[in-house]
């Protein structure tokens, strides 16, 4: 039985995946399209792992497959402790492992230490006629934190900068603002996304640059986003977790004739 299980994290929703057998890219998509399939933010499929590790391939809505998402791995932390899953958890994504903890109504994430690509870490990029200053820093997945004065031109920005010569496996961008020592406003654009409401990995980039630039001090930092705050603890040497929010939707199966529906038939021969 083809079984989904949805949830979100501050907006940003996900597809646990229940259906057993190994998805294709094109699948992904179609589940994803919000308007010919079930929609979300990326698909978390389970996946075996060794030593005992509980496993999971993390997918984009464009069929790509991602290194780490904050609040995926929050989502399938909750989607495993439903299971029966109890204390802390260890999670292989495929590119590392990775700590998460569900307790107390929310899941703690230990996001490992964010690491600047430049030095010094603030650097000016161009794009589309714009110079924009930004923080290119890695936390398993790559991230280009913005200096953001609040312009609504974010998104297209963001747009071109996710495909910048810079980063030739793409990024995602954050753009960001500081108010006090320890809280911070970000608006996001997600690697094979676009727009989101929120992200655990970007609003950790967000702290960390702070942190980095000295905006921020180390310790707990608030990120707000579209969808919500996000807790996030930075160290001085830039170790990073998150704690958050898992808000359950609900399970969906799926119609046997929907794979064989326009929209399969389209994104599979795209």
């Amino acid at each position: 039985m083809d079984r989904l299980w949805r949830a979100h994290g501050l907006g940003n929703d996900y597809l646990v995946w229940e259906g057993g057998r190994a998805l294709e890219p094109h699948e992904v998509v179609a589940l994803c399209d919000r308007h010919y399939g079930v929609g979300g933010d990326g698909v978390l499929e389970p996946r075996p792992a060794a030593d005992g590790l509980f496993g999971v391939r993390i997918w984009n809505p464009d069929g790509s497959v991602a290194e780490k998402s904050g609040n995926g791995l929050r989502i399938f932390t909750r989607w495993l402790t439903g299971r029966g899953v109890v204390g802390p958890i260890v999670v292989d994504t495929g590119f590392e492992r990775v700590g998460c903890h569900d307790q107390d109504g929310l899941v703690r994430v230990d996001m490992g230490r964010a690491v600047a690509r430049d030095a010094p870490p603030l650097r000016a990029r161009e794009v589309d006629g714009n110079v924009v200053h930004g923080v290119a820093l890695s936390l398993g997945n790559p991230h280009l934190v913005v200096l953001w004065d609040g312009a609504a031109s974010w998104r297209a920005l963001g747009a071109s900068l996710e495909h910048h010569p810079d980063f030739p496996r793409r990024t995602n961008v954050q753009f960001a603002r500081w108010h006090g020592r320890d809280r911070a406003e970000a608006r996001i654009w997600e690697r094979g996304a676009g727009e989101t409401l929120a992200s655990g990995s970007s609003a950790c980039a967000v702290a960390a640059a702070g942190v980095l630039l000295g905006a921020l001090d180390p310790g707990p930092i608030v990120v707000e986003m579209e969808g919500g705050a996000l807790a996030v603890t930075v160290t001085p040497d830039l170790d990073v977790h998150q704690r958050g929010p898992v808000v359950a939707i609900g399970h969906l199966t799926l119609d046997p004739s929907w794979w064989t529906s326009e929209i399969m038939h389209r994104v599979s021969t795209a």
